[in-house]
Parts: C-alpha cells; sequence; structure tokens
C-alpha cells in the first residue's frame, strides 16, 4: 500500500508534463514582445487541460508528503526518476517525439540506478 503513494506521485507527475506539453504546443512558441507574452500567458491560463496538469502538480505533491511519512527520502526520491523514463516513452508514443539512442542508454541507467538504490534498505 504505501508504495501506492510514490506510485501517485508518478503518476500525476507524467499526466502533469506530457498534458502541459501536448497543450502549450497547441498555441505555438512564446512570443518575444512582454505584451504579447501576457496574452499568450493569461490563454495558456484560460486552458482548462493546462489547468488540470497544474492540478495535477498538486495532487502528486500531495501523494509525495504521503510517501515522506512512509519512507526515508533516499529511498524513495530516486524512484521519482521514473518519471522521467515515463515521459520520454509517452511523449515518443504520444507526442511523436524522437527517440534516439542516447535517449535509450540514458534511460537505461536510470533504471539501473533505481535498482541498485532500491536495493539498498
Amino acid at each position: 500500500m504505501r508504495y501506492l503513494y510514490i506510485a501517485g506521485t508518478i503518476v500525476f507527475t507524467v499526466y502533469g508534463q506530457l498534458i502541459l506539453k501536448w497543450r502549450i504546443s497547441q498555441y505555438g512558441p512564446l512570443p518575444p514582445e512582454w505584451t504579447a507574452k501576457i496574452l499568450f500567458m493569461s490563454r495558456l491560463f484560460g486552458d482548462i487541460y493546462i489547468l488540470s496538469g497544474f492540478g495535477a502538480a498538486f495532487v502528486a505533491s500531495l501523494f509525495w508528503v504521503a510517501a515522506m511519512t512512509k519512507f526515508d527520502v533516499s529511498y524513495a526520491y530516486p524512484f521519482m526518476s521514473l518519471a522521467f523514463v515515463l515521459v520520454t516513452a509517452f511523449s515518443t508514443l504520444v507526442l511523436h517525439e524522437p527517440f534516439t539512442i542516447a535517449k535509450a542508454i540514458g534511460l537505461t541507467l536510470i533504471v539501473a540506478g533505481i535498482v541498485v538504490t532500491s536495493r539498498s534498505i
């Protein structure tokens, strides 16, 4: 049960990152002028999906607080690296971002680090 707190943190973090990237890319690049930037940001903050991404970040932080009551941070925090793995995988599959050999090697090293760290209880 206590690992569900870590899983919740990861799931809501990944959702938030992916939904923000998806929706922000629908609006185009950040304009260079300050007044245009303010209008751009106000449009973003009016987007229900972007608001859900911020909400997901908040919910992820609640799960993290709960996880901190069950684990040492030095044990739990490396699991947060799974968010990198999942964001990369879903950004490739859903957002059609490129997946390179360098990313594959990096993600493999991250997972290896999680395995080593999780066995160090």
